[in-house]
C-alpha cells in the first residue's frame, strides 16, 4: 500500500474530511483538500516533515505511513522473498494452509524478527481472547514499537529527561 493509501486509511480511521486534515497539518483553508487529495491519490509524495506531523495528528508512528509498495501481489511477494533473503522468512506448507514464520537460527537478523514476530502474536491474542480491545491492539501495532514491551525495541527516554533526572537526583548520586 502506497503512503496516499495510508494516509486516506488513517484519515478515514481518525473520521476527518481531508479539508480538515490539511487545515490541522497547516494548510491554508482554501487549498487543504486539494493538497491531502494530491497525496492520498498519490500525484505528490509527502516530504519527512509532512509525514510527521500526519503520524502525530494520527497518533502513529510515522513508519505506519511509509510502509512498502505492496499494493500488487507482485510487489507483496518480493517484499516477501526480501525478508526470506534478510531476515529469514521461512514459508512451508501445512495440514491448515501455508505458514510462514522466523527461524531464529538463520542469524542475527532473524532471531530478531522472530522476537517482533512473538511480541504481535502476544499482543493478537490479547486481541482474540478479549483482553484488549481493537483501539487498544490498533494502536499496538499504529505505533510500534513505542507500546512493545516484549522485544528490546522498547523507546527509550529522550537526552533531556535523561539529564534533568540526573540533575533533580544529583546531591543523592553522591
Amino acid at each position: 500500500m502506497a503512503i496516499g493509501e495510508r494516509i486516506r486509511f488513517f484519515r478515514n480511521l481518525c473520521g476527518m474530511t481531508q479539508k480538515y486534515l490539511g487545515q490541522v497539518v497547516g494548510f491554508p483553508e482554501k487549498t487543504a483538500d486539494i493538497r491531502m487529495a494530491q497525496y492520498e491519490s498519490g500525484s505528490r509524495t509527502p516530504k519527512a516533515d509532512l509525514t510527521n506531523k500526519l503520524a502525530e495528528v494520527f497518533d502513529i508512528s510515522p513508519q505506519a505511513l511509509s510502509v512498502p509498495d505492496i499494493d500488487s501481489y507482485i510487489g507483496l511477494m518480493h517484499t516477501l522473498f526480501t525478508l526470506e533473503d534478510r531476515y529469514g522468512l521461512t514459508i512451508l506448507k501445512t495440514e491448515n494452509g501455508v505458514s510462514m514464520y522466523a527461524d531464529p537460527k538463520k542469524g542475527t537478523d532473524a532471531a530478531e524478527l522472530s522476537e517482533m514476530l512473538a511480541a504481535w502474536a502476544e499482543q493478537s491474542e490479547k486481541y482474540h481472547n478479549g483482553d484488549i480491545n481493537r483501539d487498544e491492539y490498533d494502536k499496538w501495532r499504529y505505533n510500534y514499537p513505542k507500546y512493545d514491551e516484549a522485544s528490546g525495541f522498547v523507546k527509550v527516554p529522550s537526552q533531556n529527561l535523561s539529564d534533568a533526572m540526573v540533575e533533580a537526583f544529583k546531591d543523592k548520586l553522591k
